[in-house]
């Protein structure tokens, strides 16, 4: 059983409280009022008092702590150096507006240039899943661990399929190649529309690959050090740690992580030749 400290107790504390009008909301999806904030990016109220929630529950837990967050964008702390929470109040939007139970509550905090803790909630299945730096994962306190599949031909895959709004012509069609070499090399590809989710669920070893493009830090952060903190390796598409900077991801196991790169990162040359 995991041992929460004051900090994580915090950060759980902010996303339950901002849990209860998710679920209150979620019961009557169809009556939310929600405005288009772009193409196939919808905003709903929900999502905002969700922010609004977690923004009050961490300025009072933490005063001077920096914010970057979905809808208000970056708040400064109280110097350059402060501690900054990354925060996605609603993470698969559209499955939530859709009726669809999966989506989730993400909160990171990173200082001195890494993320040192996450909490990544579902609060329709109420899991909650956590780590800090060097402490490990849990879900409602079971500790996580990545699975131990070795063979690509044996892994379930996770990533995102682009829609209109988020991709170009070109990243659709890379997409497109990347999936039509996998498709028959692998297990099953799923695609759940919740990043954080998704990486969560790679920590837990209900995946044992995620690749995605064209994604925000807020939708990675928490899932990341989940991951790590499970045993999980992450990469970008240019081979570096710089995920949260390019918005792109390759991540998997120790054994699969190289192999499904590679396979991805061939797509990619043989696409751009």
């Amino acid at each position: 059983m995991s041992r929460r400290s004051a900090l994580m107790n915090v950060m759980v504390g902010a996303a339950m409280k901002a849990a209860r009008g998710l679920r209150r909301d979620f019961g009557e999806v169809e009556h939310l009022q929600v405005s288009q904030k772009g193409p196939s990016d919808y905003v709903s109220k929900a999502d905002q008092m969700a922010e609004d929630i977690i923004f009050e529950e961490l300025s009072q837990a933490r005063p001077g702590f920096a914010f970057l967050m979905e809808e208000r964008g970056y708040i400064p702390g109280e110097n350059q150096d402060s501690p900054c929470w990354i925060i996605d109040p609603l993470d698969g939007t559209t499955n939530f507006l859709h009726g669809i139970p999966h989506f989730a509550i993400s909160i990171a905090l990173k200082d001195k240039g890494e993320i040192v803790a996450g909490v990544v909630f579902n609060p329709i299945a109420d899991e909650m899943f956590i780590a800090e730096k060097g402490t490990g994962a849990f879900m409602n306190d079971s500790r996580l661990r990545v699975s131990g599949r070795t063979r690509l031909e044996d892994a379930v895959l996770a990533t995102g399929i682009p829609f209109r709004g988020r991709c170009s012509d070109e990243d659709f069609a890379l997409f497109s190649a990347q999936m039509s070499e996998l498709m028959p090399n692998v297990a099953g590809i799923r695609r759940n529309g919740a990043a954080a989710l998704d990486l969560a669920w790679l920590a837990a070893g209900r995946f044992d690959g995620y690749w995605e493009k064209n994604l925000k830090s807020w939708d990675l952060a928490a899932g990341l050090i989940i991951l790590k903190e499970a045993g999980g390796y992450a990469k970008d598409f240019n081979g570096t740690n710089n995920i949260l900077e390019t918005g792109s991801i390759i991540a998997a196991n120790d054994k699969l992580q190289l192999p499904l790169e590679r396979v991805l990162k061939r797509v990619e040359r043989d696409f751009k030749k």
